[in-house]
């Protein structure tokens, strides 16, 4: 993959650039807001490995302008939990509390990696249309905007459409591999997903919810 690394640790950047690309990824090692903000930009990284304490700004500001579609994994000191769940609101899918081992991240970054290879660029019914390459949805020909968490979401579906998915591995797709028992987040970003996709959210016919076990998409 092309990971984009952000942080200002010039150590801990040297040390993530060696290590990945000993993987095989392409690196983009930077240490600032502004040029992550160029990276993105013109460099289109499917990754984003990205420090939330930068000299130039807070790197959560940078989650908004992640295009639909790119990972993003969050490293950062910041411990508490609600830092932790902005982050993930926002869009980040893993976030990794300093200090952290190498082989934890790369395991991380494969869980990316294998999240990515498993996406389909399109999905479709007779009443809304998901194009995951071009990051767009649309109801009825209207377009609709989607968060980066319920475009996880959509895309952990149907990248095995009409069947089930269970509740762990949804969590795991979404927001990590250490998050197992979260199930309120699922039942609370796929209400959101059915108020903006379904005709009628209150019986919807493809978002469908598989009760005590998981959730699958419906054509």
């Amino acid at each position: 993959m092309k990971i984009l690394v952000v942080d200002d640790d010039h150590t801990l950047l040297r040390s993530l650039t060696i290590g990945l690309r000993a993987w095989g990824h392409q690196v983009i090692p930077v240490g600032d807001v502004r040029s992550a903000q160029d990276a993105i930009r013109y460099d289109e990284p499917e990754l984003v490995i990205l420090d939330l304490g930068l000299p130039d700004g807070d790197g959560i500001d940078l989650l908004s302008q992640v295009r639909a579609g790119v990972g993003v994994i969050v490293l950062s000191a910041r411990s508490d939990s609600a830092q932790k769940v902005l982050a993930l609101d926002l869009g980040a899918e893993d976030y990794v509390t300093k200090p952290f081992s190498m082989d934890e991240l790369l395991a991380r970054v494969r869980v990316a990696e294998r999240r990515r290879q498993g996406r389909h660029a399109m999905w479709e019914c007779a009443e809304f249309r998901i194009d995951f390459d071009a990051g767009l949805a649309e109801k009825a020909g209207i377009e609709v905007r989607l968060t980066p968490t319920e475009w996880g979401l959509l895309q952990a579906l149907a990248a095995t459409p009409g069947q089930l998915v269970r509740r762990a591995d949804l969590l795991h797709a979404v927001w990590g591999p250490n998050y197992d028992r979260e199930t309120n987040y699922l039942r609370v970003y796929f209400a959101g997903l059915r108020k903006k996709l379904e005709a009628d959210p209150a019986r919807p016919r493809h978002i469908v919810t598989v009760p005590g076990m998981g959730y699958r998409l419906d054509p």
